[in-house]
Parts: C-alpha cells; sequence; structure tokens
C-alpha cells in the first residue's frame, strides 16, 4: 500500500512465500507504478520484519540492490518494531479485506483474485496481480557474495538491521 496516495497493490502467489516472491511482488508494483511516479528518486519500503524479508535474510537483501540498480532508486528498508503491528498501516488494510470476504467460498485462485479485486481501500479499488511462479526456499549466497552485499548496504548506526538504505550503482558500458 502507498502511504501517500493510498492505493493499494496486492500481488497473490501459489507458491511459497520466499524473499523472491517478495522482490517480484515489488518489481510488478513499480512496472504498474513508474508512469505515474516519474521524478521520485528514493523509494522507502515500510516493512514487518518477516523471515522472508527481514534486515538479516542475504537473499532479500540482494533482490532489493539489484532492485535498486534496476530502477535507479534509492531503497530505504524500514522495518516496523516487533510486536508493533498496530502502526502497519496494511494491518488496516487487511482487516478491512478480510471483512470484504466474509460469507464468500475462497475456494480458487479466481474467486481470491476477483473479490480481492473489488475491494475499495480509502475509495480506490485494489489492483491484483497474481505471481505463479515457483520458489526455491532457503536460498542462500556465498560468503563472499555476502561480503560484497553488506558494502552496498548502508545500516544505521543504532538500528542496523531495522533501517537499511541501498544506493543505485550505475552500471558502466
Amino acid at each position: 500500500m502507498e502511504p501517500l496516495s493510498g492505493r493499494s497493490f496486492l500481488f497473490l502467489g501459489t507458491n511459497c512465500k520466499t524473499s523472491d516472491f517478495m522482490a517480484d511482488g515489488l518489481l510488478l508494483w513499480w512496472q504498474h507504478r513508474r508512469a505515474h511516479l516519474h521524478g521520485i528518486k528514493q523509494l522507502v519500503i515500510n516493512l514487518d520484519n518477516g523471515p522472508e524479508c527481514n534486515g538479516r535474510r542475504s537473499q532479500f537483501l540482494l533482490r532489493m540492490t539489484q532492485f535498486s540498480d534496476l530502477t535507479g532508486l534509492c531503497v530505504r528498508l524500514v522495518y516496523y518494531p516487533p510486536y508493533h503491528s498496530k502502526y502497519n498501516a496494511i494491518e488496516r488494510y487487511w482487516a478491512g479485506l478480510e471483512k470484504s470476504w466474509n460469507g464468500y467460498l475462497l475456494n480458487t485462485v479466481d474467486t481470491v483474485i476477483n473479490r480481492a479485486g473489488n475491494f475499495y481501500w480509502k475509495g480506490m479499488r485494489t489492483v491484483v496481480s497474481l505471481v505463479d511462479d515457483i520458489y526455491e526456499k532457503g536460498v542462500k549466497i556465498c560468503s563472499c557474495e555476502k561480503k560484497r552485499l553488506e558494502q552496498r548496504l548502508m545500516r544505521s548506526t543504532y538500528l542496523n538491521w531495522w533501517d537499511i538504505t541501498i544506493q543505485p550503482q550505475m552500471v558502466s558500458l
């Protein structure tokens, strides 16, 4: 969900929820919204510190550096503290979505996508995408790659696992 505009983009999967799934969903959102967000230089992503996207998950951090390089955006990952979901606006969105599903039999992927696509949040219809790829669980990167990755990450001095900035690298031809 975009905090300023209130627009919601929901990506659903039929496979495992992994770091790669999360990164692919973010890329789908960017492809859908980039024309409306021209001129943006920095993207702040509020995260819940789940196991697939936390500040220690090297595969997720690698994919976020790739996203930064691909888009040219400075990406700042800001994590909510544990047990503070009441501050996370997506929790209110989920509560509204679940309430709108009340009484519907969600027995097929198409039904879920259609019901979610008919949900309005803050007066705007939710955009829904299906990510129907197969994702491998437990993907790890080697220690030398981790060292290179850490050099790309600017971790906050005081909140090093909960506030990470990634500057895009310019690719030279």
